[in-house]
């Protein structure tokens, strides 16, 4: 009989982390969640206490003869750029990353990958520049946080364990993530442009994530940095467009950069997440042959909200 296949989500708590989960269950894979928060009922797989910086047996162990990890561990970064949180934002990254090296370093049966979470903010504010995995880094506080994180992977030696980094663009998907507020804010009539509209949003929809971290997982030709984003970023302006086009909305003034401030201070949020941009390019993958899904914004929108 063929033994099944065990797959570790390192903060897989979140939205994406469960909808990854269930896909994996559905192959009849075996899913274990390192979470802080205990599992809530009718989550997937089995959950498995952690707190994202210290090795413990009690979760390293299950790393034995895992078919792959996938960390997905960071604090959220639409939040208020305090030092205690920018503090927390980078640690929550860095720590998961070496106490994720340091336990498949102690396998006597290392998982066959680790399919690290990176982020698309690594090239900055990049304005209409196409980014491909070959772009250098921008600048700004983003920026650094990345720089950060992905230094720390790749300090990690783990031999026997190949190693995979996704810089990921704004994931499209129900239950999370940056598109719920959007989604709240075109609900009430306040779905305008952001600023000039003119800064590029790189996208993916939740199931070609999907796959692509299934892809990451089962192939052994897989290794290093790649973009993971759709080839059809637009414009913030269009964006907003097709999403009040999604969901019924009618046109909605566009809120003036000037404003934005105000606006994020309302929310929480940091005004460098809304008036900055990049157009990225998934240039690695495509080269592999991997196919989107889903490359029309309209139709990708249209896919998720028609269910509502």
């Amino acid at each position: 009989m063929k033994q099944q296949l065990k797959v570790i989500l390192a903060g897989g708590s979140g939205f994406l982390g469960l909808a990854l989960a269930r896909s994996l269950a559905a192959r009849d894979v075996e899913v274990v969640i390192l979470a802080r928060a205990p599992q809530p009922a009718g989550a997937p797989g089995r959950w498995v206490r952690w707190d994202g910086r210290t090795v413990e047996p009690a979760w390293a162990w299950e790393l034995e003869g895992a078919h792959a990890v996938v960390n997905l561990t960071g604090k959220n970064v639409n939040c208020r750029y305090t030092p205690a949180a920018l503090q927390e934002i980078n640690d929550s990254r860095v720590d998961s990353v070496r106490a994720i090296g340091a336990a498949i370093r102690a396998c006597k049966r290392p998982p066959g990958a680790w399919v690290q979470s990176g982020s698309l903010a690594i090239y900055g504010d990049a304005g209409e520049r196409e980014c491909d995995e070959t772009t250098a880094p921008g600048a700004g506080i983003p920026v650094d946080t990345c720089l950060k994180w992905e230094a720390a992977f790749a300090a990690e030696a783990t031999p026997g364990t190949r190693k995979v980094l996704y810089r990921i663009s704004f994931v499209l998907g129900h239950g999370g993530g940056a598109l719920r507020m959007l989604v709240n804010l075109a609900r009430c009539f306040l779905g305008g442009a952001i600023g000039s509209g003119r800064q590029y949003i790189s996208w993916i929809h939740g199931a070609d994530m999907i796959r692509l971290w299934e892809r990451a997982m089962d192939d052994p030709g897989m290794e290093g940095v790649y973009n993971a984003t759709s080839p059809g970023p637009v414009p913030n302006a269009a964006f907003m467009r097709e999403l009040r086009r999604a969901l019924h909305r009618p046109w909605s003034p566009a809120l003036p950069s000037l404003l934005v401030p105000l606006g994020c201070w309302f929310l929480r949020t940091e005004p460098v997440l809304a008036l900055t941009g990049r157009r990225g390019a998934p240039a690695r993958l495509l080269a592999e042959g991997f196919e989107f899904h889903h490359t029309d914004l309209r139709q990708a929108l249209r896919q998720l909200f028609d269910r509502d």
